[in-house]
């Protein structure tokens, strides 16, 4: 067999990197739009079915907005180290195809919200053009990439709201909005450590040079502690007398995000986390087992 012939036959399907292109791992982060119907403690088959429906209406904008971002960004992922193996990037799949497929998927998400309600469509097309903002300008933008990634997964919280009617509550999103600029600036330094491994000392269409990594640590250390600070005086709040009989028990709680957020950035300063945390998160055994702990005292404090 010849070096073409062979290379030739380790390209993926088009088909298979179609779907890598989708990023369904990635899926894992729409989960969010359950949090309200947990939070609201408003558990029940239709807060469950409108919640599923906005997560498929999230999960397919997100797939259109990430096969987009890939074909806008082919060209400075294939100097990247990692994003070079993205589908596009490496030539498996042909970014007109990712074009076109993502308008098929933004438009079904759409038109699932319209048929829904405008609520859910007005927080899904909001996403969308923020996404798609972010792809084609923002993320290029020192420090605005992190906020606006961090106002992302808040709209996916708010967007579980406009799908269960439940009202937003201002400790939720704010404690959203903190924890996960802490995870998105983690993403960013995680990457800055990367680079510099490599020999790099700036991100290709970035706004960030290796030098960044320490402020870069330091503000998301700082953010995911003033999360952690929202959430104790949520203790006080009258939501707690609201809906909880046993609220000491969320006390536990406190130390076990400490323990958590804490490890998370020791362990990417040590360069073992990997670019994205949240997917790191959904495969470690001990933050598993910190969410599994945290969701056992959420449920003895009902």
């Amino acid at each position: 067999m010849s070096s073409a012939e062979l290379q030739l036959t380790r390209q993926p399907s088009t088909a298979r990197a179609l779907w890598q292109g989708l990023r369904p791992r990635h899926w894992l982060k729409n989960l969010l739009v359950f949090v309200p119907m947990f939070a609201g403690h408003a558990i029940s088959g239709a807060t469950a079915l409108q919640s599923l429906l906005a997560f498929v209406a999230f999960c397919l904008c997100a797939s259109s907005a990430y096969l987009l971002n890939d074909a806008m960004d082919a060209e400075d992922d294939r100097h990247h180290p990692i994003k070079r193996h993205r589908p596009i990037a490496s030539g498996a799949l042909s970014a007109a195809l990712a074009r076109a497929v993502s308008v098929v998927l933004a438009l079904a998400a759409l038109g699932l919200c319209a048929y829904y309600g405008w609520l859910l469509l007005a927080a899904v097309a909001v996403y969308f053009g923020v996404t798609v903002t972010y792809s084609a300008y923002l993320k290029r933008l020192l420090m605005v990439d992190t906020v606006t990634l961090a106002l992302l997964h808040t709209l996916r919280v708010l967007g579980g709201c406009a799908a269960t009617r439940i009202e937003p509550s201002f400790w939720l999103l704010a404690f959203s909005f903190f924890l996960f600029l802490s995870l998105a600036l983690l993403k960013r330094h995680s990457e800055l450590f990367n680079l510099e491994q490599v020999g790099k000392d700036k991100t290709s269409g970035r706004g960030y040079a290796t030098a960044d990594r320490a402020p870069i640590g330091m503000l998301g250390m700082n953010s995911a502690f003033v999360s952690v600070v929202i959430f104790m005086l949520y203790f006080n709040s009258e939501n707690v007398l609201r809906l909880y009989r046993h609220p000491a028990w969320l006390y536990g709680i406190v130390p076990l995000a400490m323990l958590w957020l804490g490890r998370l950035w020791v362990l990417s300063f040590r360069g073992e986390v990997n670019e994205d945390p949240l997917l790191y998160v959904s495969k470690d055994p001990v933050s598993l087992a910190v969410i599994a702990a945290c969701a056992a005292l959420g449920a003895a404090a009902v």
